[in-house]
């Protein structure tokens, strides 16, 4: 049988991963007010690993408790959340699947009660929700550090690398966009410095071998917005700091039109890729197995991520592999409905 690029394995500095599919992160809001790991979880993401998916990319995991997109989400804020990640990580691994964790903060978006949002500048994502408290350099200072020890937490669980959410209108895509970032100052002056601060300070925990993935919305889809060369030339001085970029898109403001059909968001990942020679991974509707195997063919991407489609098919890869002739490896237990 012929060798198709999704199954290839595919090695970022010390870690290779099986094939070419990923699991993209879906936030599940099914953990309690703690922010902790539920039964729920362990099923959601060892299936996927059973069902021989390359990597796993947990759901946005906040760095501090206000930073959470609802009070249902993972989070990472503390030491005594460390043990039920460390279990999950442990079982999906022992499928050869690799996972890591997105490192995430909502800024605006962020909807927990009790908790005072914040964000770059104190602009409101709707009017059903609150104005944020614009961040004054002290307090961006500290978030900066709670991403540090979000990473350093992820390292210490036993992850194979970690992912740094910059996009979908959260914290750092705030930061980067200019229709969310008004300052004046030096975080308004130069868009992309919090996240540059937060991939060094991510880096004095990052193990040399581990590589670091960057989530970014590449389009707007407001003429004043971010679009795909705007964010190629943020991440230009950053790309040292980076192993690939997730391209995503949308997010930021709610009024944004966007037409989505399969693969919409490819295009955005190959001009990162050509541009920045950094790998990439695309996503946005990609469940047909020929369309995925195409964009690797042609090389618009490095790896394909699969959100909703592994939530309706667990064992999507398996299929994949029958519809594209591809003889791979089923878990032991299921060899015998092995097609």
């Amino acid at each position: 049988m012929k060798k198709n690029r999704l199954f290839e394995p595919y090695s970022l500095k010390g870690v290779e991963f099986k094939n070419r599919i990923a699991m993209a992160p879906m936030c599940q809001y099914s953990a309690e007010n703690d922010g902790l790991i539920q039964n729920w979880h362990r099923v959601h993401y060892i299936s996927r690993a059973v069902g021989q998916v390359g990597m796993i990319i947990t759901e946005a995991t906040a760095v501090e408790s206000r930073g959470r997109i609802s009070c249902k989400d993972l989070g990472i804020w503390d030491d005594d959340m460390m043990s039920s990640f460390s279990e999950l990580v442990q079982q999906v691994q022992s499928h050869g699947c690799k996972l890591g964790i997105q490192i995430a903060h909502a800024g605006r978006k962020a909807v927990v009660p009790g908790e005072l949002i914040v964000a770059p500048s104190a602009i409101a994502f709707n009017d059903q929700f609150p104005i944020p408290m614009e961040l004054n350099e002290a307090e961006i200072e500290v978030i900066i550090r709670d991403f540090g020890n979000g990473v350093k937490r992820a390292v210490e669980i036993g992850v194979d690398f970690v992912e740094i959410h910059a996009a979908h209108g959260y914290l750092i895509n705030q930061f980067l966009s200019p229709l969310t970032n008004q300052r004046t100052d030096a975080y308004g002056q130069d868009r992309s410095l919090f996240l540059k601060q937060v991939l060094e300070e991510a880096h004095l925990y990052i193990p040399k071998q581990m590589p670091v993935f960057l989530r970014v919305s590449a389009e707007d889809y407001i003429d004043e917005g971010i679009h795909p060369e705007e964010i190629c030339r943020l991440l230009d001085p950053l790309k040292e700091l980076i192993d690939l970029v997730h391209v995503s898109s949308g997010g930021v403001v709610e009024n944004a039109v966007i037409k989505m059909f399969p693969g919409y968001q490819v295009a955005f990942a190959n001009i990162i890729k050509k541009q920045l020679q950094l790998p990439v991974m695309a996503v946005g509707m990609l469940e047909s197995p020929e369309l995925a195997e195409k964009i690797l063919q042609d090389e618009e991407a490095d790896f394909i991520a699969l959100g909703r489609e592994l939530l309706r098919n667990p064992y999507w890869p398996l299929q994949a592999a029958k519809t594209l002739g591809e003889n791979i490896q089923w878990p032991e237990a299921y060899q015998r409905a092995k097609p």
